[in-house]
Formats: structure tokens, C-alpha cells, sequence
């Protein structure tokens, strides 16, 4: 099974940028569509973004369009989400996941497309 990791959560002021990363260390990711997510205390999974095999196709949900880029290298097997012009309501816990998929520029964003996942990582933005 897919073990994926993610880093990069910290504690951020509004306003602030930061980067999250997605890594498999027994997996070549570049066989996978990988998505994002997140999860606020109390509050149920929210899906991010998401971003093909390619790298070619992304998608956002409306929160995160603007704000937030998704991108990946799969030379370093890793997907990235970048996100600027945090926003305390950005505070959660925030996961990668991915599906292995034949389909090169197509990814979905449901996190029910999804069957492996990370342990994620958490982002606090507060001031």
C-alpha cells in the first residue's frame, strides 16, 4: 500500500505563505493523481485541490482558487500545495492523497476518489 507522508505545517499569521509537501518514499508518485484536504476540529473533511499524473491538470475548490497553487515534480516525487494569503479559517489538519490512475491530465477532486492518505499535517493560522 501507498505510505504517504506530509510536511511542511506550522503555526502562521495571517497573510502569511506556506508551503505543504506530499511524499511517497516507496511509491513513484508520477503513477498517481494526488489531491488535497483538509480537516478543522469539529468540522468535517473538506476537499482542496487536486493535480494529474502531468501535472498538467489542476483544480481548485472556491476557497482555495487564488490562494492556493497545486504542483507537483515527480523527478523528486514529491506534490506540493502552496498557499498564500493565509486566512485563520485555513487553521487544519491537511492530507494528500492519491489514487493510481492510467490517465495522465485528469485528476479528481472528491476525496472519495481516494484510497490512500497520509497521516497529514497540521496549519494554525493565527495571530
Amino acid at each position: 500500500q501507498l505510505q504517504l507522508v506530509e510536511s511542511g505545517g506550522d503555526l502562521m499569521q495571517p497573510g502569511g505563505s506556506l508551503r505543504l509537501s506530499c511524499t511517497s518514499s516507496d511509491f513513484a508518485l508520477g503513477a498517481y493523481a494526488v489531491g488535497w484536504f483538509r480537516q478543522a476540529p469539529g468540522k468535517e473533511r473538506e476537499d482542496v485541490s487536486c493535480v494529474s499524473r502531468s501535472g498538467l491538470d489542476t483544480n481548485y475548490v472556491n476557497f482555495a482558487r487564488g490562494r492556493f497553487t497545486v504542483y507537483r515534480d515527480n523527478a523528486k516525487n514529491t506534490v506540493y500545495l502552496q498557499m498564500n494569503n493565509l486566512k485563520p479559517e485555513d487553521t487544519a489538519v491537511y492530507y494528500c492523497a492519491a489514487i493510481r490512475t492510467s490517465r495522465l491530465d485528469v485528476c479528481a477532486i472528491s476525496g472519495d476518489e481516494y484510497g490512500d492518505w497520509g497521516q497529514g499535517t497540521q496549519v494554525t493560522v493565527s495571530s
